[in-house]
């Protein structure tokens, strides 16, 4: 099993040494391997890991000595977010590149239509002649129209090891991956053992392929692997800087609203602190251990020198943060999730420093990253852009600014919000009995734990921001899918409009609203004219 060596990581930043090149010369500048093969590529994903679990994040207290390694060998980026911090409509982000609100995919909402789905990076690699499989907790299912009834998409893929919904810990319940239960009964280790499996039989064929592995850890109900038991037996870890509900009385009350409050105590991070995070990072050692077995499966079969690995979550985890548990909510534990990439081909992997970029990025990078590695264009109307040019200049700019969304569950738990690479702007619109809109402005450069609302003491860095916030808004009006209920959503987030115009509003009615404010808006503008 591949072991990482001392924690390349000690501290959360590091200097930016590597000046600036032209994203066209990306290229150019790499060995001659990176421009002349088509890569393989190994996407990992993790379900619910926050940032703070893996050791080269700063976290001292946790054993990832695969995923430490396979920073230390790529690069690890600092500012990445689930631009929606939950499951199903983040995943179907990741998938095809898109927002939420351009994929109509959540919970409450309804499944992935095809159409989307067709441009997703799994399909699209298949068809420029990659072998393709997936394995794990795929998240959502795909439609052929609205509000219709979705199925798992099992033969767009060479190899399948995936499951319907949340799947199960017990490899045996998994039935596309039952087969690997007697030597591996819990399903983490499982995964690793279909990624190697996959992994040979590409080499055997001599394709180029693209394995994706979704694993159902570190979501509950926790289910440790067993056999890793004794890696946190009796650990104490340290808390986090704004643990605690004496932390979190200056956000929104609507914030409070959702289940994410009670389940700070009803989890366990009140009172059984250490037993809670012993059992979280238990699970997240096997993921840990399940990349050792697939890395060192692409040794064993001669393509580890052309193969891409990249490793992140769909959403982050609240672990008693603000006094808050589980995710949803749009601070850093919940929407900022790890990323690590790693390519073996390119001239600055395996540098003598480890490399970090603190340039923003979000879950709808993957799929255009993968496709630009495999040099497959991309779709129209994709919203996430290629990695590539960070991963040859750590400084590149690829995102001004992208959104944090949530249009699930409790409606005052809705809010739309944007992130620059510094700050972060949340807008809470319900103003409903026992609540008034507010709004939220955190400098996370200088304030990283989030604890200080700044929208009164940075007058200028607000106004800023909430034009940034207002493009997003318009945004979504004029590119929000017209099915599964999310029309409405542009004219609530709108922060112009008085709330007395938005309670109770459907999509329909939502429509002609917003036509009307924006009729409004214009015969102002002609008259200042």
């Amino acid at each position: 099993m591949l072991e990482g060596g001392p924690n390349p990581c000690d501290t959360i930043s590091v200097m930016f040494k590597i000046p600036f090149l032209a994203t066209c010369a990306l290229l150019l500048a790499t060995p001659a391997s990176f421009a002349q093969s088509k890569p393989n590529i190994v996407f990992l994903l993790a379900d619910d890991q926050s940032t703070d679990s893996i050791r080269c994040y700063g976290n001292p207290d946790v054993q990832t000595p695969n995923l430490d390694r396979l920073a230390r060998e790529g690069m690890a980026f600092d500012n990445h977010y689930a631009s929606t911090s939950i499951c199903m409509a983040s995943r179907a982000s990741v998938m095809t590149g898109r927002f939420e609100f351009k994929t109509g995919c959540n919970f409450e909402h309804g499944s992935l239509m095809r159409e989307h789905w067709s441009k997703s990076y799994p399909v699209l690699l298949r068809a420029a002649g990659y072998r393709t499989a997936i394995a794990g907790k795929i998240g959502f299912t795909v439609t052929d129209q609205p509000n219709g009834k979705g199925v798992l998409p099992e033969s767009d893929f060479d190899a399948w090891g995936a499951g319907p919904g949340q799947t199960t810990y017990k490899t045996a319940k998994n039935a596309s991956v039952a087969k690997y239960a007697k030597n591996y009964p819990h399903s983490t280790l499982a995964y690793g053992a279909f990624g190697r499996d996959f992994i040979a039989a590409s080499a055997r064929a001599k394709k180029p392929f693209c394995l994706s592995i979704s694993f159902k850890a570190p979501h509950r109900p926790t289910t440790p692997d067993p056999q890793f038991d004794h890696v946190y037996a009796g650990k104490k870890f340290r808390k986090p800087a704004n643990y605690g509900r004496e932390n979190g009385g200056h956000l929104s009350a609507q914030s409070r609203a959702g289940r994410q409050y009670p389940r700070f105590t009803s989890w366990g991070y009140e009172q059984r602190f250490d037993e809670v995070m012993a059992v979280y990072h238990q699970q997240i050692y096997a993921i840990d251990v399940a990349v050792g077995m697939i890395r060192e499966a692409l040794v064993d079969h001669g393509v580890a020198d052309n193969t891409v690995v990249i490793y992140t979550s769909d959403n982050g985890f609240l672990c008693g943060s603000h006094g808050y548990g589980s995710k949803v909510l749009p601070y850093e534990e919940s929407a900022r999730v790890p990323l690590i990439v790693y390519d073996p081909r390119h001239a600055k992997s395996e540098s003598e420093e480890p490399r970090r970029t603190r340039s923003l990025t979000g879950l709808v990078d993957i799929a255009p990253t993968i496709l630009s590695l495999a040099r497959v264009d991309r779709p129209e109307g994709m919203d996430g852009r290629s990695l590539l040019p960070i991963y040859e200049d750590e400084k590149s700019v690829i995102h001004e600014v992208l959104p944090l969304i949530n249009v699930w569950g409790p409606k005052a738990t809705h809010y739309l919000g944007v992130v620059t690479g510094d700050a972060k702007f949340v807008y809470w619109p319900h103003a409903a009995t026992g609540f008034v809109a507010s709004e939220e402005l955190f400098i996370t450069r200088d304030d990283p734990f989030e604890m200080i609302n700044a929208i009164d003491s940075a007058p200028e860095l607000a106004v800023e921001i909430r034009v940034k916030y207002d493009r997003m808004v318009s945004k979504w009006r004029s590119e929000a899918v017209p099915y599964h209920r999310y029309e409405h959503f542009g004219t609530l987030f709108d922060r112009s409009v008085p709330w007395s115009e938005k309670e109770g509003l459907t999509p329909a009615k939502s429509q002609r609203a917003g036509k009307g404010q924006r009729k409004g808006k214009r015969r102002k503008r002609a008259k200042k004219k």
